[in-house]
């Protein structure tokens, strides 16, 4: 988070110095708090083996590769494999991280490779990834040299995650704060691309959340938002009366022509569908890395295109759409 703060004019970041560097400052008092009560004993970084400089890094695999197990003795690779299960659920992944093979619920280079294609090229883009978890998108994103790409991510096991990779991995221009989207100061007009993925179903309010997203965005700008849907042509939207997939924080669900409409009313044009796909346990699964329910969990027993509340099982579009 320092080094945000310490480049904000290099990156043009001056007229939100006094908000960030405010909200940067409660959050790292936040990060040594969490790691401390949570038994981390705020030595998390202490912890890692030092002096290790990984033989090669791989950012295009399916499995992003941060050096090998040879790269370590026998202590260090123990050391490092102990710490990575400690910060267990790894939601989002997988990683190769000296040979330890942090295998997440989540295989995310399927939705990655869904996306990749379509969206502009990176390169030299200012890029937001709301939900950021591990990081695990950030450093696909880093694979083609974007000027920056700032990630949000409010849990703090997950802020965790990505602190250890990049740790290793040392790219210049990523960064993350520990945030929610509403604790963030509007950048206006600043990002080229935002990514928002897995994210708005969590939202009460889901226009407002995009149009706090299209106010972050310079004209033109690039929005690449995955969420879930439900199946029809209609302009409907699917409300949970108490859970969907065993969680309560799932609001709304709607058609793909229904998120259509809340993407035009934020602001947003020319929007297209690139994707739609059914959730698979490919994609989502149960791994020692978790430790808790996954998809199969979710699921009907008896009918497994229903969710065991009765609903539709999870589907999944990607959607594109450009600031007006």
């Amino acid at each position: 988070m320092d080094n945000l703060i310490k480049r904000y004019s290099e990156l043009e970041l001056d007229p939100f110095y006094v908000e960030l560097s405010e909200l940067i400052g409660a959050k790292q008092n936040q990060v040594i708090e969490y790691a401390n009560t949570k038994g981390k004993s705020g030595k998390l970084f202490h912890e890692l083996p030092g002096d290790i400089v990984p033989s090669g890094i791989n950012l295009n695999a399916d499995w992003i590769r941060i050096g090998e197990k040879n790269d370590l003795n026998e202590f260090q690779y123990e050391q490092l494999d102990k710490l990575l299960r400690d910060l267990h659920p790894w939601r989002k992944g997988p990683f190769d991280v000296f040979g330890i093979k942090v295998d997440a619920e989540w295989a995310s280079y399927i939705k990655w490779n869904r996306v990749k294609d379509h969206i502009e090229p990176l390169a030299g883009r200012r890029i937001l990834d709301i939900g950021s978890s591990s990081g695990y998108y950030m450093f696909k994103m880093a694979g083609q040299s974007p000027e920056m790409v700032l990630g949000i991510e409010p849990c703090l096991q997950y802020y965790l995650q990505y602190q250890v990779l990049q740790y290793f991995i040392q790219l210049n221009d990523i960064f993350c704060i520990p945030a929610k989207l509403e604790e963030m100061p509007v950048l206006k007009e600043y990002f080229d691309t935002i990514f928002c993925m897995g994210i708005l179903y969590h939202r009460k309010s889901p226009i407002d959340t995009l149009r706090q997203i299209h106010d972050n965005m310079r004209k033109g700008g690039e929005l690449v938002l995955e969420t879930l849907v439900i199946e029809g042509e209609s302009e409907l939207a699917l409300f949970p009366r108490d859970r969907y997939t065993k969680m309560r924080n799932i609001y709304f669900i709607p058609t793909v022509r229904c998120l259509t409409f809340w993407l035009e009313r934020a602001g947003f044009e020319n929007i297209r569908c690139i994707d739609t796909s059914p959730t698979t346990l490919i994609e989502q699964r149960k791994t020692e890395w978790i430790k808790t329910e996954s998809l199969a969990d979710f699921l009907d027993p008896d009918d497994p295109g229903k969710t065991v509340e009765g609903y539709p099982a999870p589907i999944r579009s990607v959607l594109l759409a450009n600031v007006k």
